[in-house]
């Protein structure tokens, strides 16, 4: 079986891949991405999802011989940081791709100037909590409000952490 390949994902072809993997996740795999139930994708829902610009929002898809396996996203959230997410079809679940995801994502964000990613995950979805601090060592994990908040500051996936690094991580509440 040939292994999965990672890619950008462009506006062009986001609308397939993002409807591939949304009906590869179970409903349990759709309610921990999405935090609540989605039986299905509303269409404004659905366009949030396949708005990409490469730069505010940008993606990378995982693929096996041209199907879409899984995404990881970023989307601006505010000078040099971006919430990221990361889905992967249940037929690939504990085979790496979460990890090649959010390798690939990572260093997509460095690319584009970010400094932080961030995200949230559910309590109950530990294979997530464990990807995150496979995947992005160094991670800081703070739970509140009923999920698990992660923060990465992206310069530590290209190296050792710089002053200016570790004085934003232990300032941060």
């Amino acid at each position: 079986m040939t292994g999965p390949s990672v890619r950008a994902l462009d506006r062009w072809s986001a609308p397939a891949a993002v409807d591939a993997v949304f009906a590869g996740l179970s409903d349990h795999s759709r309610y921990l991405r999405f935090h609540a139930p989605v039986p299905r994708l509303t269409r404004s829902f659905r366009d949030k999802l396949i708005d990409l610009d490469g730069d505010r929002h940008a993606a990378v898809v995982a693929e096996v011989l041209g199907q879409p396996i899984g995404i990881s996203r970023l989307v601006r959230t505010g000078r040099g940081t971006a919430e990221v997410s990361v889905a992967v079809v249940d037929r690939w679940h504990r085979r790496g791709v979460g990890r090649m995801l959010l390798t690939e994502i990572t260093a997509l964000a460095g690319g584009l100037g970010y400094l932080e990613l961030h995200g949230d995950v559910l309590p109950e979805n530990t294979p997530v909590v464990r990807l995150v601090r496979g995947a992005m060592p160094g991670a800081r994990t703070v739970h509140a409000d009923g999920v698990v908040h992660f923060s990465f500051p992206v310069g530590w996936a290209f190296g050792l952490p710089t002053h200016e690094d570790l004085l934003a991580a232990i300032s941060r509440p």
